[in-house]
């Protein structure tokens, strides 16, 4: 695998386009000539209305798919070059997500699902289960560890997912609506936790959100509007309207 002259642990994307054909043969431009450049230890929130190209610009950075023109360089590795397996191997060695759907497994509970990330990178058997436990305690779910997500509210299963992703403690970190569903207070708590999590670490992390309160506190805001990098629009502050839990 080549890789480009790029900063360690730098995410880039250079005039990167992705274009999808419909049932019935419409090109559809969903990324138009995007270049943004994460420097390591910076947050990076995304912005835009639904349909702007938020989820495909983090599937190219997370090599969940490849541009149709472009190229994309995540911590010095051309994901844009990967098959399908080298994707998967860089994937998981590399990133961590936090997705709106949660994507927690409803027969483990909260620390076994958390425990699965870290044995998915191999981590010694010896401390995973005090490393998840740890995390979610610092989620503030210690006390819910043993509990399934159906046992568990809304708010609550996005914060094991918020606890999964932070305990690998992957150089790039993706998320899409990480407070969706969270109170103001809550989710102040998670995302003074994401953010200091990032700096700390040097890693990178470009999260799609419509939070107001965790857009004034990442390092940059840059918006997407029909597949271009434009103005940033306001957007009203999505805390409030979720689970109070």
């Amino acid at each position: 695998m080549s890789a480009p002259d790029s900063t360690s642990g730098s995410v880039e994307v250079t005039a990167a386009s992705r274009t999808f054909v419909t049932a019935g043969e419409v090109e559809v431009v969903a990324l138009d000539q995007v270049s943004l450049r994460i420097e390591p230890g910076e947050v990076v929130v995304l912005r835009g209305p639904s349909g702007s190209g938020k989820t495909t610009l983090l599937n190219l950075v997370a090599a969940l798919d490849r541009p149709t023109a472009g190229m994309v360089v995540a911590l010095e590795e051309r994901l844009d070059e990967l098959d399908d397996d080298a994707a998967t191997r860089w994937r998981r060695l590399h990133t961590a997500s936090i997705f709106q759907a949660k994507g927690l497994v409803s027969h483990l509970s909260a620390v076994e699902n958390v425990d699965l990330a870290l044995r998915l990178i191999a981590a010694p058997r010896s401390e995973r289960r005090r490393r998840a436990e740890a995390m979610l305690d610092a989620v503030g779910l210690g006390h819910h560890c043993d509990h399934r997500p159906a046992e568990m509210s809304g708010g609550q299963q996005q914060r094991v997912a918020i606890a999964r992703a932070l305990v690998v403690r992957a150089p790039l970190l993706l998320a899409d609506e990480p407070t969706g569903e969270l109170d103001s207070e809550t989710g102040a708590a998670m995302i003074e936790l994401i953010i200091s999590d990032v700096r700390s670490r040097g890693a990178v992390a470009l999260i799609a959100t419509h939070d107001d309160a965790l857009a004034e506190r990442a390092d940059r805001v840059v918006s997407l509007a029909d597949g271009r990098l434009g103005p940033i629009p306001p957007v009203e502050s999505a805390h409030g309207q979720g689970d109070r839990s």
